[in-house]
């Protein structure tokens, strides 16, 4: 059984790890890199180990000072978190080596399910319906070129390796294709250390549908139904749900998708949580696969509200070697057993009015929405610092209600009650966005951000809030909004001022 659990990663989801283990009564390890030094998930943990300087090759991304920190703080086994070195089947296999239990599959599986070439010719051999396309393992430009002429512009090129939507360009005339792979390749090479590159035939507005997958070593397999994940900026996942509005339109699709995701984990002999992604033809109600996440994925809170599951607390189980053991609706994938809807939305540091560049410095204020249904993951708090080190993700707001409009008007309460000032947000963008009737109405695809929100700016604040920032400097709020003590209305009508910075 495991006693002390070594968590390879940082901010939210460590955190998130964390306390899952500590509820079971395991000791936890963080490791951190110097300017996470005094970070949260350092500072939660009952050890925490410096593994290297801000430069995640030379910290979290370091295999060898990530399994050393295992050996010195005597840890049974390491939960690899999302991203960084989650998805290398060569660090399953170190930590396998080294005699550590990794809580997540193989490397084995790895190899077949990570690989979205691989991973495509499984799907071919279990007939889960795939996109036509050249899925070959380092085809050369002039077979992609080839294939790419064969299916039919426009085209998808995209990433062998990999995934959150570096490596991929729409090409949708053929004399761009040499550049659009250009560019494609040279950003999975720095992404993923590997530019080779695969083409698919694009499908016109489609909806992105994952499925939940808990597999453990006794052979289980169970889909914990559907999450939407349409709504997507520049590739990279906005606002997630569950379960989807469309599916919840089609209940007959769900067997079909659910039967698909299964076969891929049995036939690669899948042990751990995972992810199935499947992008939906709305004009034909077609679904076809995608990839598969070998991992926990970052919108899984949505899943744990509808199905009252801890994901994190079943991965530990799983790696512990126990069998998974669920009431027959929810192993089945009734979908009477879904409780209600939920919904996530990813705060990050980025500022909207120069085009979403990263924002760094010191968090000054941060205040979260506490309100029952809400939950907030995070890594980070008022003096957290921000570097320019790693992903610009530092809070998810997941909000849980009996209906999807409830939920919606949940999560845009919530949004309105996190204030945070020292870094700029995109909160004012999440609460345009949720607000656009069309997604009230679920009529959302991935191209849904860009074509209603290429051209968004940030809302000016109201004339009110002045200097409102200068209370810190020791005025009232009243005085340095120029307001009478009585009036707040600044705080109900600028919500830009909360994402100002």
């Amino acid at each position: 059984m495991i006693g002390k659990l070594l968590v390879a990663n940082r901010g939210e989801i460590a955190v998130r790890v964390i306390r899952a283990a500590r509820e079971m009564g395991i000791r936890t390890v963080a490791v951190a890199s110097e300017p996470d030094r005094l970070s949260m998930h350092a500072k939660i943990a009952d050890e925490t180990i410096i593994i290297g300087p801000g430069q995640a090759s030379e910290s979290y991304l370091n295999i060898e000072r990530i399994l050393e920190a295992a050996r010195i703080s005597g840890a049974d086994a390491i939960h690899p978190g999302y991203g960084f070195l989650s998805e290398r089947a060569e660090f399953s296999r170190a930590c396998r080596d080294a005699g550590f239990i990794f809580v997540g599959p193989s490397p084995e599986s790895m190899l077949l399910l990570g690989s979205k070439s691989a991973a495509k010719t499984i799907a071919l051999k279990e007939h889960v319906p795939i996109v036509p396309g050249l899925f070959t393992v380092d085809a050369s430009i002039e077979e992609l070129e080839r294939a790419a002429a064969e299916i039919g512009y426009p085209v998808m090129l995209k990433a062998s390796a990999g995934g959150g939507g570096r490596g991929m360009r729409v090409v949708r005339d053929p004399s761009d294709f040499r550049d659009e792979w250009a560019t494609a390749s040279d950003e999975a090479l720095r992404s993923f250390g590997d530019g080779a590159m695969m083409v698919e035939k694009l499908v016109d507005r489609p909806r992105h549908i994952e499925v939940q997958l808990l597999a453990d070593s006794h052979g289980n397999v169970f889909c914990l139904f559907e999450r939407e994940c349409s709504l997507q900026r520049r590739h990279q996942k906005l606002v997630e749900e569950a379960p989807s509005p469309y599916m919840a339109q089609h209940p007959e699709l769900w067997d079909e998708i659910k039967i698909a995701a299964a076969r891929l984990a049995r036939a690669s002999g899948y042990v751990g949580a995972g992810t199935v992604e499947f992008m939906l033809d709305q004009s034909d109600g077609k679904f076809y696969f995608l990839e598969v996440n070998t991992r926990l994925q970052v919108e899984h809170p949505v899943t744990e509200f509808i199905t009252g599951l801890d994901l994190v607390k079943w991965q530990l189980r799983i790696a512990d070697g126990l069998p998974i053991e669920f009431d027959q609706a929810l192993s089945g994938g009734d979908r009477r057993a879904i409780v209600g809807h939920s919904i996530e939305a990813r705060i990050v540091a980025e500022s909207p009015e120069t085009g979403f560049l990263p924002s760094t410095g010191r968090i000054e204020v941060w205040a979260e929405p506490q309100a029952p249904g809400v939950r907030v993951d995070t890594g980070f708090s008022a003096g957290s610092e921000i570097s320019g080190f790693y992903d610009s993700l530092i809070a998810k707001v997941i909000v849980h209600a009996e209906t999807r409009p409830e939920a919606i008007e949940k999560l845009r309460l919530a949004l309105l009650d996190f204030h945070i000032i020292g870094v700029k947000t995109n909160i004012g963008y999440l609460l345009d966005v949720i607000g656009h009737s069309a997604y009230g109405e679920g009529r959302v695809d991935t191209g849904f951000l860009g074509r209603e929100f290429g051209e968004w700016q940030v809302a000016a604040p109201a004339p009110e809030l002045g200097d409102l920032v200068t209370f810190g400097e020791g005025q009232s709020i009243e005085r340095a909004a120029g307001m009478a003590p009585a009036r707040r209305s600044a705080w109900e009508t600028a919500q830009g001022f909360r994402n100002s910075g």
